[in-house]
């Protein structure tokens, strides 16, 4: 196992969107960054690269992670790499947004597992490879994730970020024992949201930047959240209220 004083980074579903500039972002703070992706090999590689540019180190991971064996692989690929994993970033998840009563079994299986069963299982392997020092877990939720409401749509997504509320405060106080917090971040529409409504129906007229989601980031990631951990920050700017 190589040893590396770099803090190390994993941000699941980091190919495109909210993912691809969080691992940017995080790349600037100072880590080594994994790029996980599932499909979208070619654009992890491309951000692979702008990210060594900007002078650090920059790792693609490909693994579907609802598969246990492929899991396991991926952690293994980055103990070998770097030893260590100091920040894990739950960002992947399939959102199709199909109405409940057309769902089909695929897009149930496929909302619920790229959520709540990915989280389960990479932060199951990850806590091995945290240093003594502690770390940070964040999972991006959803704006309601943390209610029990009605879903028009996508039920299988839906399902599937309720899971994550639930582990993160299950899996908060398992391991703060060992100075690793878990919390989460739930924004409502992003830019770049599947079916985003017209701005005008927004409660502010616009949708969430992922800078916004970054600014919750690096103060998850700070030394005065140490003791912050099992929250959930919510940034919908009136959505879902």
């Amino acid at each position: 196992m190589k040893q590396n004083s770099q803090p190390v980074a994993l941000i699941t579903g980091a190919s495109r969107g909210l993912g691809s500039y969080l691992a940017q972002e995080i790349a600037l703070l100072g880590y080594a960054v994994v790029i996980h992706y599932r499909s979208g090999g070619d654009r992890a590689r491309r951000l692979a690269r702008e990210i060594q540019a900007l002078g650090t180190y920059a790792l693609c991971a490909q693994g579907d992670l609802s598969n246990p064996s492929q899991v396991t692989r991926l952690f293994k690929q980055i103990s070998r790499r770097f030893g260590r994993l100091d920040l894990l970033i739950n960002n992947a998840g399939t959102y199709r947004p199909t109405p409940l009563l057309r769902t089909r079994p695929e897009d149930w299986f496929a909302g619920l597992q790229s959520t709540a069963t990915a989280t389960f299982l990479t932060t199951k392997s990850a806590i091995p490879l945290f240093p003594k020092s502690g770390g940070r877990i964040i999972n991006l939720g959803d704006s309601a994730s943390d209610r029990i409401t009605p879903r028009k749509l996508a039920p299988g997504y839906h399902a599937g970020k309720v899971g994550v509320s639930l582990l993160t405060r299950s899996f908060a106080t398992q391991l703060i024992s060992k100075k690793i917090t878990v919390n989460q971040i739930s924004p409502g529409y992003l830019e770049n949201s599947i079916d985003l409504p017209p701005h005008h129906k927004l409660p502010t007229g616009r949708p969430v930047s992922f800078s916004e989601v970054f600014s919750a980031v690096r103060y998850f990631l700070s030394p005065d959240a140490s003791q912050v951990t099992g929250n959930n920050l919510i940034i919908s700017g009136g959505w879902n209220l």
